[in-house]
């Protein structure tokens, strides 16, 4: 190590987000000396500040908002909603400041240094920070990589205040006219439902030939159903090609199987995707190895080629979700404190927030049939919910999928209202090996939401009573 640095540390963790806080909290725990680099001086990362939570904190506005509405043909109607953006942009900036107090408070109780400044590796094992005031040299035992991803920009794009990523969008600078939404990910159609509750006409354009790609077909049709009949457009298997600023708006060309047409938008959302920030780095200094897409592989352990420095989140590899950073943050933390841990989780679920909500955890039917696994599947529908229909949300379904040999839980899927939180269930009983019959036979509260998946299993088993399915033998 050079003799230049000014300080020196057991553990520098790169990037305060979910991954990098746990990882920094975790490894303080244990007794290391944890120093936290983030250019924003704060735990939280992008999650915290303009990510997860904030979109969250609109989506919920967006959802009383859709539900108050809904009501007005039930026997209870409201006004139409006056909308003070200054104020909804106050309370979500007030949830924010919240968690980060609280997060900025256990830092400091563990006694880890937040460090503001932008970090890169100097040589091995030293990382320069890039501060205000300068930069400062900091040698280090081992480092946590966790410096995330940022929004993927398209470079035909002009640089136009109108031009809005994810993090533009969440300060919702305008309601007025029509917004094409570039992108119909997750990321996309959770601010699409905030900008259409929100009173903008909301068009999506998507390249694949669904909405969320990769995602099962069935668990898309409930929500490409109702925003359909609610947004401008959803142009699918569609390619924008350029957007061009101009004084009444952004005019955008669209190319698809039958040629080009021209729209005018007030605003663009750009939601394709996010990026690796390997490249940012300098790994290469320390002997990291960086791929071609700026992703730091990492082991079950989160160790990269360099055995002293670990890669996690975003930045490893893998599904970019704030939950799946954060477990591997407590992996590569205990790896770096001497414990034999590692990440072997059997799944990692995935929720889009929309209206309404979807989620899936573990396998899915179209990776199982792009893979020849072999499978079979129960379902249970909300139309035949009691709690489903008492809610008016009765479009949707719950979906497992068995191993044909031994009835052990392969994956599951929900969509409906609060598929978000029903999901944790099939992921539990992935996790501990559950069968079918050990579903079927928990007993679930009624009328609740969660018992669909009980009735899901008890329609693969064959003793399902709040349907009629002749074709099923009951297992002795």
């Amino acid at each position: 190590m050079n003799s230049s640095v000014e300080r020196t540390t057991n553990l520098i963790v790169i990037g305060g987000g979910p991954g990098g806080y746990t990882a920094a909290f975790r490894a303080a725990d244990l007794g290391l000396s944890v120093l936290l680099i983030d250019e924003r001086g704060t735990p939280g990362g992008v999650c915290l500040h303009v990510g997860c939570i904030p979109s969250k904190t609109l989506l919920h506005a967006a959802s009383v908002i859709t539900q108050a509405a809904a009501m007005s043909t039930r026997g209870v109607v409201f006004d139409s909603p006056r909308i003070d953006l200054s104020a909804l942009r106050a309370w979500k900036d007030e949830v924010v400041t919240k968690l980060v107090g609280g997060l900025t408070s256990l830092a400091k109780q563990r006694n880890v240094e937040v460090v503001p400044g932008v970090a890169r590796f100097a040589e091995p094992g030293v990382v320069e920070v890039t501060r205000k005031n300068g930069v400062e040299r900091i040698g280090f035992e081992q480092c946590i990589i966790a410096a995330g991803s940022e929004p993927i920009r398209l470079p035909f794009l002009p640089d136009d205040p109108r031009v809005m990523d994810s993090t533009g969008a969440l300060e919702i600078p305008s309601l007025e006219g029509r917004l094409l939404v570039i992108g119909g990910g997750i990321i996309g159609l959770e601010m699409a439902c905030v900008y259409d509750a929100l009173g903008m006409k909301v068009s999506v354009v998507e390249l694949a030939d669904q909405l969320v790609p990769g995602s099962d077909r069935d668990l898309v049709a409930p929500l490409m159903k109702r925003i359909s009949a609610r947004y401008e457009q959803i142009l699918l298997k569609t390619k924008v090609t350029a957007v061009v600023a101009t004084d009444r708006g952004l005019d955008v060309t669209l190319e698809d199987a039958k040629g080009t047409t021209s729209h005018t938008f007030d605003r663009v959302l750009v939601a394709v995707g996010r990026s690796p920030r390997g490249k940012q780095l300098y790994a290469e200094a320390a002997g990291v190895t960086v791929d071609d897409k700026g992703f730091i592989p990492s082991d079950e352990q989160l160790r990269t080629n360099v055995a002293t420095i670990f890669s996690i989140g975003d930045i490893a590899g893998g599904p970019m979700l704030a939950h799946k950073a954060s477990h591997e943050g407590k992996v590569a933390a205990e790896v770096a404190a001497g414990l034999k841990s590692f990440f072997d989780a059997r799944m990692v679920p995935s929720v889009a927030y929309t209206d309404p909500e979807i989620a899936w955890v573990g396998l899915t039917e179209t990776e199982a049939k792009a893979k020849g696994i072999p499978y079979q599947k129960s379902s249970f529908p909300a139309a035949a919910s009691s709690r489903a229909l008492s809610m008016g949300q009765s479009s949707g379904l719950t979906k497992l999928l068995f191993d044909p040999e031994t009835r052990r839980i392969l994956g599951g899927a929900i969509v409906g209202a609060h598929a978000g939180e029903l999901i944790a269930e099939i992921g539990l009983a992935i996790e501990l090996g559950a069968d079918a019959a050990d579903i079927a036979l928990t007993i679930h509260a009624h009328p609740t939401l969660s018992e669909t998946v009980g009735l899901a299993a008890q329609a693969h088993e064959g003793t399902l009573t709040d349907l009629y399915i002749p074709s099923k033998k009951p297992r002795g």
